[in-house]
């Protein structure tokens, strides 16, 4: 049996202390994976259906093939080893703030091991997802400009509820007319939220794109024995993007 509690790394990072810890849920009778930023959770392995949706959702939206896909943060990598079980997935670039978190991966530390980083269609780039986004040269520094079949973001807890002030431009009419720039014609863009779906932020959205939707998730919550609703947004692109 494992420990009941190990802190497996501990970095101070320019957005706060981070922490990745392992502790064994007795309920369970597993070992749970989590990522501490401070004393706020970024992401724990007992609920990853949300996560895993945004990956599957998002790449099943898409057409044609092969596809290149981006995906905006790391974590523990549900999102993105839910995005490479699609065949049609021919590169997967995912972009990373924090570098210890690239590190877990490359190491084998984490529940999926080096799976991510040992997949030959999978490159993992440390890199600021929301300064990329904004920026003409987006998200691959080896092909400046390059443009992705989909662009799926899970970084931030919601629309709303930020884990730094950086990013708070992305999720107006501007930032995410910003990210169409990087999507192919009919290309998909996709975020991940924690809460129920906010009609504030689909709006928004649909501003920026011709057509946006909500998928909501809902799972079962073993720690509150009730179901618990999430939410995957989607959005694609137009057949020819307009300033």
């Amino acid at each position: 049996m494992s420990h009941l509690f190990e802190e497996l790394d501990y970095s101070i990072t320019p957005i706060g202390a981070l922490s990745l810890r392992r502790r064994r849920d007795l309920r369970l009778g597993a070992d749970v994976f989590e990522i501490m930023l401070g004393e706020e959770f970024l992401m724990t392995s007992h609920f990853t259906a949300s996560e895993v949706a945004l990956g599957r959702l998002g790449v099943a939206a898409c057409q044609g093939a092969p596809l290149d896909v981006v995906v905006g943060g790391l974590g523990l990598g549900y999102t993105a080893q839910a995005v490479l079980e699609h065949e049609n997935v021919g590169e997967l670039v995912v972009v990373e703030f924090l570098a210890p978190v690239i590190e877990w991966h490359q190491s084998g530390i984490l529940p999926m091991g080096r799976a991510l980083p040992d997949d030959p269609r999978c490159r993992l780039v440390q890199g600021d997802f929301f300064a990329m986004a904004a920026s003409a040269a987006g998200f691959d520094d080896k092909r400046p400009r390059r443009l992705f079949d989909a662009v799926l973001v899970d970084i931030d807890h919601t629309p709303e509820l930020l884990l730094d002030t950086r990013s708070d431009s992305f999720y107006q009419p501007a930032g995410l007319t910003a990210v169409r720039r990087h999507l192919k014609p009919d290309g998909i863009f996709g975020l991940w939220s924690n809460d129920p779906t906010d009609q504030r932020f689909l709006d928004r959205l649909a501003q920026a794109f011709p057509k946006a939707w909500a998928e909501p998730v809902t799972f079962h919550n073993p720690l509150t024995d009730r179901p618990f609703t999430q939410t995957v947004y989607l959005a694609r692109n137009g057949s020819r993007f307009a300033e």
